[in-house]
């Protein structure tokens, strides 16, 4: 079988032990703090679609990575995505969420709309395994950004109804008052 294009640059050589220990170390220390992550398979993809998901990825803030099962199973031990590793089969690309749940699926999602060869296989959010029918759901969570606007909303509505509120009060008792001293005069 020859060797995959999209796999190359990640693995021109086979790891020596320092360096399969040095990937486990990176991508578990990615893992212990991600959000959510996804693996696809990406058998078909070419080189250059393979570096378009990179920069694609790397501009939303997710961490992607085409890692050897072995190694991807050691590197989620112990963290929230340990429920992925029975899926964990085939050649994988593998996407953490750093800063924002859904990047990561959004990422996956979108690039897998325009190849189809990239095929979500596993989805995991808050150390919950997830079906890959499930990446639309998870990419469809709201940025940062919009759920502290979201809070931030929700948070200010009853202020602005109590603000409201106290600004009618002054112009009640104007009107009282003046309702009052026409009463008065009459």
């Amino acid at each position: 079988m020859p060797p995959d294009p999209a796999a190359e640059g990640e693995h021109e050589m086979a790891l020596n032990l320092e360096q399969k220990k040095a990937v486990v170390a990176e991508v578990a220390r990615v893992a212990a703090s991600a959000h959510s992550a996804v693996a696809a398979e990406y058998r078909g993809l070419t080189v250059e679609q393979m570096t378009q998901l990179r920069r694609a990825a790397r501009e939303k803030g997710v961490y992607l990575k085409v890692v050897k099962n072995t190694l991807a199973k050691r590197a989620v031990e112990g963290t929230a995505f340990e429920c992925m590793r029975e899926g964990m089969t085939g050649p994988l690309v593998y996407a953490f969420s750093q800063d924002d749940p859904g990047a990561a699926a959004r990422v996956i999602r979108d690039f897998a709309k325009q190849f189809e060869k990239l095929v979500p296989k596993l989805v995991a959010i808050s150390g919950q395994l997830l079906g890959p029918g499930d990446l639309a759901r998870v990419a469809d969570l709201p940025t940062r950004e919009e759920a502290i606007s979201r809070l931030m909303a929700t948070m200010r509505a009853p202020l602005d109804k109590f603000a409201r509120t106290l600004n009618e009060v002054p112009g009640k008792l104007v009107r009282t008052l003046a309702a009052v001293r026409d009463a008065k005069s009459a």
